[in-house]
């Protein structure tokens, strides 16, 4: 469901209202961390750092070709979890998604939503797959880590605990005290949805194209926004 018509907003209103505490996804609902700084690259460069080393075989073909540094990094865990060279291919992530965060675009609305929702009283919590250090230096550069610090829960080298396992969710749960039907996720990706159903918390669906929206939808997302401004609008509305 996309929000069109008055039941739809209907819906979201009560998504809104119900939420004690609001959960995040940082890249994609909050900002666009890779404006800038491709990820495609990203994912090469690491690709590449493994083959210096002698571990071509490592991948395969499809995971060497995904362009996607989380695909990258998972697939080296699932092979070498807890290793030395999983816990140095993280980092080179992080120290890529640290640069990416200079030059990061904020998701529009994203900003004055997260501020108005900490004014009226609502607890704010990130619950992301990207590392916690970057999280906090973007949410610096925009003034908004007093609306969600200390809660910032975010990547480990524990990467078995990355979405769509719920881990990151739960630690927010816990941290902040919330029953799991009385917050909320924002999240723009399947594995966020997913996360969320596992958790038991209500899921609203952030979408930045139709695109995305239908595959959030096909995800078996109920609530998808195409931008964050309906939602403000009736969070000032109360």
């Amino acid at each position: 469901m996309t929000v069109e018509t008055e039941n739809d907003q209907h819906h979201l209103l009560t998504l809104i209202k119900g939420a004690r505490v609001v959960l995040w996804d940082f890249d994609g609902p909050i900002c666009r961390l890779f404006a800038g700084h491709s990820a495609d690259r990203v994912a090469s460069d690491l690709v590449s750092w493994l083959e210096g080393r002698g571990l071509h075989g490592l991948l395969t073909d499809a995971e060497r070709e995904s362009l996607d540094p989380h695909v990258v990094l998972r697939a080296v865990d699932r092979r070498h979890p807890g290793s030395d060279l999983v816990a140095e291919l993280e980092e080179r992530l992080t120290q890529e998604e640290l640069r990416a965060a200079s030059s990061a675009m904020p998701t529009p609305y994203a900003d004055p939503l997260i501020r108005t929702w900490s004014a009226v009283g609502s607890r704010l919590a990130i619950a992301t797959n990207n590392s916690p250090r970057v999280v906090r230096k973007y949410l610096d550069s925009r003034g908004l880590v007093g609306c969600f610090a200390p809660h910032v829960y975010g990547r480990t080298q524990e990467l078995h605990h990355l979405k769509p396992d719920p881990h990151c969710l739960n630690r927010a749960l816990n941290a902040t005290g919330a029953a799991p039907a009385d917050a909320l996720m924002i999240g723009d990706t399947p594995s966020d949805h997913e996360a969320a159903a596992q958790a038991g918390v209500p899921f609203l669906g952030y979408a930045r194209n139709p695109r995305k929206a239908k595959i959030l939808r096909e995800a078996g997302a109920d609530t998808v926004v195409e931008s964050l401004e309906p939602v403000l609008e009736l969070l000032r509305r109360g």
